[in-house]
């Protein structure tokens, strides 16, 4: 037999709402008991595997990241919804939310590395836990055109075409450090 498992019962009650990020509560059946449980929501990212599949190359950011008070290597990407409002708005639409990640990766491949992306293609859903909901949603652009990058105030983003072995280099030395972005690239890398 299955053991009682978590069963949402009600509405969910946003207790705190800042720009980014917003706390909720979900009353929850367990069996006979009834808990609330508690957790962090963001509006979900994307990240992008930019591929030159002629020359075996990926694009690479070399961005400052405040988090790390230094650069890191990255997988280009942002948020798919630019206010935790839309996102919510989004939600209760019940529509499918590849829609806007896939448009949304078209404009960050664009505005973060200057490349036209014709058709990305979701590869993966990384989901981040129970207690925080982020997901990031990974996609490979292979059929592309260059343009010019179009940063936003404070980004400082330099784009590196690196050969499949050094991303792979990149990603198990440290120097890129958004594991969920490293797992999703060296596993990438790997099925190739």
């Amino acid at each position: 037999t299955m053991a009682d498992v978590p069963i949402p019962e009600g509405g969910e009650e946003i207790v705190f709402q800042g720009t980014i990020v917003e706390v909720v509560h979900q009353p929850m059946k367990i069996g006979e008991k009834k808990k609330t449980f508690e957790f962090a929501r963001r509006s979900p990212g994307t990240r992008l595997i930019i591929v030159d599949n002629t020359a075996a190359k990926i694009i690479l950011t070399k961005e400052y990241r405040t988090e790390l008070k230094g650069y890191d290597y990255r997988l280009p990407g942002g948020k798919v919804f630019d206010a935790l409002e839309e996102y919510n708005e989004f939600l209760d639409s019940g529509k499918d939310i590849l829609e806007p990640a896939t448009e949304r990766a078209k404009i960050e491949a664009r505005e973060e590395t200057g490349i036209i992306a014709e058709k990305p293609e979701h590869i993966h859903t990384s989901v981040n836990g129970a207690t925080m909901t982020w997901d990031l949603f990974y996609f490979v652009i292979d059929k592309w055109t260059i343009s010019e990058q179009e940063l936003e105030a404070g980004e400082d983003i330099a784009i590196e075409w690196v050969s499949y072995q050094q991303a792979k280099e990149y990603a198990l030395s440290g120097q890129m450090s958004e594991d969920r972005s490293v797992a999703v690239l060296l596993r990438w890398i790997h099925n190739l």
